[in-house]
């Protein structure tokens, strides 16, 4: 062997030996940014995904709570019709608010069920952000509103009551 190949060994085999002092950095740096990385984005996951149930939620009983209320007989009947209906859709996605305070229904007419009327229903789901403690919520809202409305007209041809 030459004398600068003989060289380059014996320098390859100095540096194996001594080791070079970054070995193993390499995954501390990649774990240190995974988990900076991968944290706030899990967290992101969770609040939409609850934010998607309160929408799927509050958009279902609206709808259900303005159609079984102008389909009942009277407005004492629709009324309990309504909040019976946004309380099921509001259990099916995992919320426990009271459906009796979630609920607003507002009519076009007095009374409510008049023939050609028009019944709004407006229900607003609260979602309360996961792990936040409440000693923050002097600075950072602990919930979202997520509000949703349907109107559905009452029958024109039904008997006023």
């Amino acid at each position: 062997m030459s004398r600068v190949v003989r060289r380059a060994v014996r320098r390859w085999t100095a540096v194996r030996v001594r080791g070079d002092g970054d070995a193993g950095s390499a995954l501390v740096e990649f774990l240190g940014i995974s988990l900076v990385l991968l944290v706030p984005i899990v967290y992101l996951v969770l609040v939409l995904g609850r934010i998607q149930a309160a929408t799927f939620a509050a958009e279902g009983a609206a709808r259900e709570a303005a159609r079984v209320y102008v389909a009942a007989d009277d407005a004492e009947q629709g009324t309990l019709r309504a909040v019976t209906a946004v309380g099921i859709a509001l259990v099916d996605q995992g919320f426990v608010d009271d459906p009796a305070d979630a609920l607003v229904v507002r009519c076009s007419a007095d009374p409510c069920l008049t023939p050609g009327a028009e019944v709004a229903a407006t229900v607003q789901v609260r979602v309360p952000l996961p792990f936040v403690p409440t000693f923050v919520g002097d600075v950072v809202p602990l919930e979202v509103p997520v509000t949703a409305e349907r109107v559905a007209p009452v029958d024109t041809f039904r008997v006023a009551r």
